[in-house]
């Protein structure tokens, strides 16, 4: 059967877009087999384990998804009804709160403006005592933050929420699916965020190109109470080597490659402003993500969202007339350029309606 055509020449909707390269797709057809839920499956030891030891924590688990990554270490931290203390404008809060529901968990938001938690709201938030109302279970953060256009937190930005947790004895854990995105713009080892929060989970299927999973991170009994939750929520994972071998090929080769990624969206934020400076924020994306600014409400947005779709270009409504754009290994200068040409046009017919 012939391959399904892209559905856009340039796809800009997401970087999980990207698809395995020849060398995942080489160690996917070779990878040693086991039954992960019996005896274990030694390609998937080999992911946890090098995954383990690139963030520096003692223990991994391979999962199908950074939400179900998310929301076991949310049941694995649980001792009991609490309340799960994130950014409000968190992807974890907005669309995976539904968890909380299975969690026995409370989510509550708190100010997050450009991706960091309110370090006055949040300490005001945190309440462990076992009284009448839902004591503090969990602090999250997300880096880097999706709704805030990929910013990126800091070693010290997580290290003062991290401090404040410890002082209360709440656990941290960190929304880390672009982590790796975080530590490229940083110029530091990915060890360096990992060690500012007690678990963090990381996704293997965004701008890493793996087809499929993520990794849960962190202490060995956290990722032995992870690894029961993950069989009650029916993540067993059988021969799962022949996924978990993509993820191996991308920590190993797929990192360092990100920078290509945030030059272009530099490149495709500089073309966007010089067409219309009202579209961007003034200063470039520090990652891979961008918004544009292309009307007051989500009806402008929608329309051009099926405007440029009809010049090729993918991007998703986000919100009140905001666009969302993600570069990833598929968009290359070219791409850009096409992009920004495919923008050009629909402005140019908006304005001479």
């Amino acid at each position: 059967m012939p391959a399904l055509p892209p559905p856009f020449a340039v796809d800009l909707r997401s970087d999980t877009v990207t698809h395995p390269t020849q060398a995942m797709r080489q160690a996917m057809a070779q990878a040693p087999l086991g039954d992960d839920g019996l005896e274990g499956d030694p390609t998937v030891r080999a992911l946890e384990e090098t995954a383990a030891a690139l963030l520096g924590k003692p223990a991994g688990l391979f999962v199908v998804s950074g939400t179900m990554g998310n929301l076991l270490a949310v049941l694995a931290h649980a001792r009991g009804p609490g309340e799960v203390l994130a950014g409000a404008g968190s992807h974890l809060l907005n669309a995976e709160r539904a968890g909380a529901a299975l969690a026995g968990q409370h989510y509550r938001g708190l100010p997050d403006p450009g991706g960091r938690l309110d370090p006055q709201a949040l300490a005001e938030a945190i309440d462990p005592r076992p009284t009448g109302r839902c004591p503090t279970a969990l602090i999250a953060l997300e880096n880097t933050h999706n709704a805030a256009g990929g910013s990126v937190l800091s070693a010290a930005d997580m290290g003062a929420v991290h401090a404040l947790a410890r002082r209360h004895g709440v656990p941290l854990h960190t929304d880390g699916a672009r982590l790796f995105n975080a530590a490229v713009a940083l110029g530091v080892p990915a060890a360096t965020l990992a060690a500012a929060t007690d678990t963090l989970s990381i996704c293997l299927s965004k701008g890493l190109s793996a087809p499929v999973g993520a990794v849960l991170l962190g202490p060995a009994d956290f990722i032995a109470r992870a690894r029961a939750l993950r069989r009650v929520l029916g993540g067993t994972l059988r021969q799962a080597g022949v996924i978990a071998a993509a993820g191996v090929v991308a920590l190993q080769q797929m990192v360092e490659r990100l920078a290509d990624d945030h030059r272009r969206a530099r490149a495709l934020h500089a073309g966007l402003c010089a067409l219309d400076p009202a579209w961007c924020d003034t200063r470039p994306p520090a990652t891979n993500l961008l918004r544009v600014r292309v009307g007051a409400d989500s009806a402008a947005a929608q329309h051009w969202e099926a405007a440029l779709a009809a010049h090729g270009v993918g991007v998703r409504a986000a919100g009140a007339g905001w666009l969302r754009l993600v570069t990833h290994r598929h968009i290359d200068e070219a791409g850009v350029a096409q992009a920004l040409t495919a923008f050009a046009a629909v402005r140019e017919a908006r304005m001479g309606r």
